[in-house]
């Protein structure tokens, strides 16, 4: 049988061995459909599962990579034929179930989303799983009623994955978008992506004021903790908050203020067991409403011998934008 590369972690006593090695398609996990991997990316939660630094992986050895994108090898799936192009994000893929940073890839056809015409794989892993987040929160900040004329949404971790995409996609549909980041040093790199301006994320640091002076008709938060804490006290009555990420830390040192007295909502999103008719209606959207130049601006492209140190780095907040793996 064929071989194919692959990254994969093991577990010891001392911690995580990282190896590139050369596997079969005996030693992939069950699945009715085998993808040839084209392209991956490197997410945050890909990050801290090879660095360790959060206990992501839950089966060793396991192929890490939350996302893939490429064309089906074999298939014993209704939906699925040799040949297809295939997306794939979320699932417990890269962390239960072996993942995209491999050159073939089993599982479960189900969870599979066919490649939009408008894209290509490496454009579909551009957006890959914090792309497709990013516009989960649009749409939830839609579903909520939030339009371009009330006022300025802010995106918290905006030189980020979730939130460089969500800048570009904002923009595009009208809305006044301000960036926070801890990196003032990309504001023309922000500005380029769609916002009008850009705030150092140090103005969401501290305790959150029960209800703050109100600014924001909406926000998109991939930070949380204490910046989600102190964003929400800042919504305009009756405005909303997607949050999607723990980059900051699981709590939240806030209190009911905002929510009794202002009626702001704060929704919940879930880009890793989303129902299929809610994840084609984003795929959908994102062909229709994300700016493919802007798209390919934001991200950068390496090879499957990088992904340790970009998952080093995504960590450490050195990584702008998206960065795609390509594993042809």
């Amino acid at each position: 049988m064929n071989k194919f590369r692959a990254l994969l972690v093991s577990k010891f006593e001392a911690g995580q061995k990282i190896e590139f090695t050369h596997l079969t398609e005996d030693d992939l996990m069950p699945g009715d459909v085998t993808v040839n991997i084209e392209h991956s990316s490197v997410n945050y939660k890909d990050g801290l599962a090879i660095t360790g630094k959060a206990p992501i992986i839950r089966n060793y050895p396991l192929i890490p990579g939350i996302d893939f994108a490429g064309t089906v090898k074999s298939s014993a799936h209704k939906n699925w034929k040799v040949g297809d192009k295939v997306v794939l994000g979320g699932w417990g893929v890269g962390e239960s179930h072996h993942g995209g940073f491999a050159q073939v890839a089993r599982v479960n056809g189900d969870w599979l989303v066919p490649l939009p015409a408008a894209f290509t794989t490496a454009d579909a892993m551009a957006i890959g799983v914090a792309g497709y987040t990013a516009m989960l929160c649009v749409m939830a900040l839609e579903e909520q009623g939030i339009k371009p004329e009330q006022g300025e949404i802010l995106v918290t971790g905006a030189a980020g994955g979730v939130g460089t995409v969500s800048i570009a996609v904002l923009s595009k549909l009208g809305f006044t978008v301000v960036a926070s980041t801890g990196r003032m040093e990309e504001e023309a790199f922000l500005k380029s992506l769609g916002a009008a301006s850009v705030v150092n994320r140090s103005e969401f640091n501290g305790p959150a004021k029960a209800l703050g002076k109100t600014r924001w008709a909406g926000a998109i938060d991939s930070v949380g903790s204490t910046t989600l804490a102190n964003v929400i006290s800042q919504i305009i009555p009756e405005g909303a908050v997607a949050a999607c990420g723990l980059a900051q830390g699981m709590d939240f040192p806030g209190n009911m203020a905002p929510f009794i007295l202002r009626g702001v909502r704060l929704i919940g999103v879930n880009s890793v067991t989303t129902p299929m008719q809610r994840r084609l209606a984003a795929w959908a959207r994102l062909e229709r409403d994300l700016d493919l130049k802007k798209l390919h601006a934001l991200t950068t492209h390496v090879k499957l011998d990088d992904v340790p140190r970009v998952a080093a780095e995504i960590v450490e907040g050195k990584i702008r934008g998206r960065v795609v793996v390509d594993l042809t």
